[in-house]
């Protein structure tokens, strides 16, 4: 505590009064926390003093402390120094305090300016309270909370313990000082005569409210409500999403929050569409103490309307009218993490249409929340359970797919398009995965046991690449039954590390795995009931690497990593009766080429004498730059043609062709080049491509991110899959180039846009452009766009988007999944 040196009259007994005065300071510093914390923050408990100070102690320092009577005033010095207050982690100045002991009422006034322990800052002119200083009125009130908005009025009054008012008030959620801090207009904000908030409600109630974007008026409203911010989430409208499609007309969706607890809501969101029937879409979501559980659907009755029309004569060719009927989906997936070992979790995902998400455009269908994720376009309903400890991991599953996918596409007519039947994929059920690592080293290194259990049924008989060139009969006999196969595998795996002197890294492994197969229904001349087979592969190898380090003139490293890898493996035993259920999708990378099992499934392996060599150059330059390229490749003493695949197609001769779609096959692997840089903070890339011996190029992706201004930024993502070098429907090649990118022209306003080509049919997929302001505070664009892709049942389809993404209150358009190629 400080104050003047020389005693002046009226300051007797100042120690005495001392502790009366501070005490009713406290209290008149706490009360702005009623009417701008509580009215427009949040409700907390006064945190513990750190500060030094004890729980009721306050530390005051003040030009002068007199009294009159009942009355203490505190007031500042006369160079304008404020009387200065600190307790319980609060700072209040103001020019002069006044309290009055009898009537327990309190003044503060001149530049009054609050500061609470979580930031929040009221200003006011003047404070006076009363009522044993539990009501009271601010004028010129100001405030600022946590999340940034602003709130001021001219007057603010606290009329009861829970009622606050206050008078001419003005919120907005946006910046009102520039980045130099001179005052600027709110590009949002929220006007009003009379602004009431009733804590018992927990509600904020506005009279005669005027909505202003940049300061001009664009709608009234004579009374207007919302949650009081201390209300995490509350019942109302959200923020709507416009659209228009050419077959579903101008679309507009008006989502409405529902908040049952504070542990369940539902969200309900009718698209209403001016050329077909609305559709409804709801959701639930439920929190439980160890889970939860999230579910969403949509319900329409309406035809499947698109492009039907083959000959483009205006006649939709299809055999049957397309009446009405009850179409739907259901997206769901649940979660329980239990305290202890055991956690599970579900999912359901189902449609009765395969064009239903994207004729209505649904947002995020395709959703990765259980153990097991489908692939684009294909739903997954699953349980499972997980066991884990830190030295030991169990899981158990079942799922059955629904695939959205395009099987033959109809080019002249796109609501004709022909789908992947779901009787052709399988159902899983059990799949089991277990691993465990004893406690210590075994033999000074690190062993790990694991094993595998899956049963695989499917209706529909699927030739390759699910089953090997030798077992697929040509012609295909009509009625085959699917193939159902059951594997259990276990292996164990140990490797010790090393480290000689010079700082090579040393490190012999041991590899084993047994697998046992039971197949069902094989196809002819194989077709003699069930058949069960078993292999297996032992291997030994090591793995050498040697960090290199070379610090370079000017500041920067260059770092050189080789790494060989020399192993010897039992030959591989690929049976052509083994169906190839999880193994036909291999990304050839940096990691999986040094690894043991380089596919990510058990049902293809290699075997024999291995040598892979690799090395990763990384250069390091100026702070937050750098250069890494890695370039590896792996040679095996002999082919491995049961790698290979055919492609049947009727056009060809009777003996099918074969190709290699895994760059393993023959005895030299496909070469690997990968690399990123980081050339300033603004421009970053990465890129990826495995290439044949010839140099022709099997599978590349790349990407390079500039940004520039802060938000000016652009995007360019180049992708190629050529591994599939024959001709037929079911083949998959395709390369695509992806821009996104958004420019600011002047000051807040720019221009946004994104394409995808397919340079495999020289067609522009998707495309859109638009105008876009964007000041940190609300984001809104308003554009033109075109979908050319595939999937559409109704073929092209262009028009007009709106999107709005607002500070505080949420936004729209901005979570769909656009990756649709």
């Amino acid at each position: 505590m400080s104050g003047p040196a020389a005693p002046r009259p009226g300051r007797q007994k100042r120690g005495a009064l001392r502790g009366r005065l501070l005490a009713g300071a406290a209290s008149l510093a706490c009360a702005p926390l009623f009417l701008a914390g509580q009215a427009l923050a949040q409700e907390a408990t006064p945190p513990a003093p750190a500060d030094g100070l004890a729980p009721e102690a306050v530390y005051m320092d003040a030009g002068n402390v007199s009294r009159d009577g009942d009355v203490l005033t505190a007031e500042g010095t006369a160079d304008g120094e404020r009387v200065f207050a600190r307790f319980r982690d609060h700072t209040l100045q103001a020019r002069r305090v006044a309290y009055d002991l009898a009537n327990q009422t309190a003044t503060a006034e001149g530049q009054v300016e609050l500061v609470a322990p979580d930031g929040t800052v009221v200003y006011a002119s003047l404070l006076e309270l009363e009522d044993d200083l539990q009501t009271g009125v601010a004028v010129d009130f100001a405030t600022r909370l946590e999340n940034g908005a602003s709130l001021m009025a001219a007057t603010a009054v606290r009329r009861s313990e829970t009622l606050n008012e206050l008078n001419y008030a003005l919120f907005t959620p946006c910046p009102i000082c520039d980045e130099e801090g001179r005052p600027k207009t709110p590009s949002i904000s929220i006007q009003a005569e009379r602004v009431v908030q009733d804590e018992a409600l927990r509600a904020i109630l506005y009279r005669n409210a005027v909505f202003k974007i940049g300061g001009v008026p664009v709608l009234y409203l004579p009374y207007f409500g919302h949650p009081d911010p201390t209300v995490e989430r509350a019942s109302g409208l959200l923020v709507p999403i416009i659209e228009f499609d050419q077959e579903r007309g101008l679309s507009y969706e008006q989502p409405y929050l529902i908040v049952v607890s504070p542990s369940e809501d539902w969200l309900i969101s009718p698209q209403l569409n001016t050329e077909v029937l609305p559709l409804l879409n709801l959701q639930w979501r439920r929190r439980f103490a160890d889970g939860t559980i999230v579910a969403r659907g949509g319900y329409t009755y309406e035809r499947t309307f698109g492009d039907f029309d083959i000959d483009d004569d205006g006649i939709d060719d299809v055999p049957t009218p397309l009446d009405r009927e009850h179409r739907s989906y259901l997206l769901a997936h649940g979660r329980f993490d239990p305290n202890g070992p055991w956690r599970w979790g579900f999912t359901v995902e189902r449609t009765s249409d395969k064009t239903l998400f994207d004729r209505y455009d649904i947002r995020n269908p395709y959703q990765d929340n259980g153990l097991y994720y489908g692939d684009e376009r294909r739903l997954i309903s699953q349980i499972y359970a997980e066991y884990q400890t830190r030295r030991s991991y169990v899981s158990v599953a079942a799922f059955d797919i629904q695939s959205l996918r395009i099987a033959e596409a109809n080019e002249a007519a796109p609501g004709l398009n022909v789908f992947e039947a779901d009787s052709s994929l399988p159902f899983v059920a059990p799949l089991i995965t277990a691993r465990w690592e004893p406690e210590g080293p075994v033999l000074g290194g690190r062993l790990r046991l694991s094993g595998s259990s899956v049963a695989l049924f499917r209706d529909d008989y699927v030739g390759s690449p699910i089953l090997r060139p030798e077992v697929v009969p040509d012609p295909v006999p009509a009625g085959l039954s699917g193939v159902d196969s059951r594997r259990v595998t276990g292996r164990f795996d140990w490797r010790r590390a090393m480290v000689s002197r010079a700082g090579v890294i040393w490190e012999p492994f041991v590899d084993g795995r047994a697998d046992i197969y039971s197949l069902d229904d094989l196809p002819p001349p194989f077709a003699s009931g069930s058949e069960t087979l078993s292999r297996g592969r032992l291997s030994a190898g090591l793995d050498i690497r040697y960090p290199l380090v070379k610090p370079l003139s000017g500041g920067g490293d260059l770092i050189v990593e080789p790494h060989a890898q020399l192993s010897i493996s039992t030959a591989s035993d690929l049976d052509p009766r083994i169906p190839n259920e999880d193994s036909q999708t291999l990304e050839l990378d940096a990691g999986s080429l040094f690894r043991m099992d380089r596919f990510p499934g058990f049902d293809l392996y290699e075997g024999g004498a291995r040598l892979t060599l690799g090395a990763r150059t990384t250069y390091h330059w100026g702070p937050a730059r750098e250069a890494s390229i890695f370039i590896g490749k792996s040679w095996r003493d002999d082919d491995e043609p049961g790698l290979l695949a055919v492609l049947p197609d009727p056009t060809l001769p009777a003996v099918p062709a074969l190709y290699d779609p895994t760059g393993l096959a023959s005895s030299s692997s496909d070469w690997v080049v990968q690399g990123s840089f980081t050339a300033t903070d603004g421009i970053r890339g990465w890129g990826h491509a495995t290439f044949d011996d010839s140099g022709d190029v099997r599978r590349a992706e790349a990407s390079v991110d500039a940004t520039w201004r802060r938000r000016d930024r652009a995007t360019v993502t180049y992708i190629v899959d050529r591994s599939n070098p024959l001709g037929g429907p079911l083949n998959r090649n395709y390369e695509f180039v992806e821009l996104q990118a958004q420019q600011f022209i002047w000051g807040n306003w720019g221009i946004a846009g994104t394409g995808v080509m397919d340079l495999e049919r020289d067609l522009i997929t998707r495309s859109e452009v638009g105008l876009l302001f964007d000041d940190d505070c609300f984001r809104f664009e308003v554009g033109y766009r075109r979908d050319n892709t595939r999937v559409r049942p109704s073929g092209p389809s262009e028009g007009v988007y709106i999107r709005l993404n607002l500070a505080t209150f949420g936004g729209s358009g901005y979570d769909r999944n656009d990756r649709r190629w």
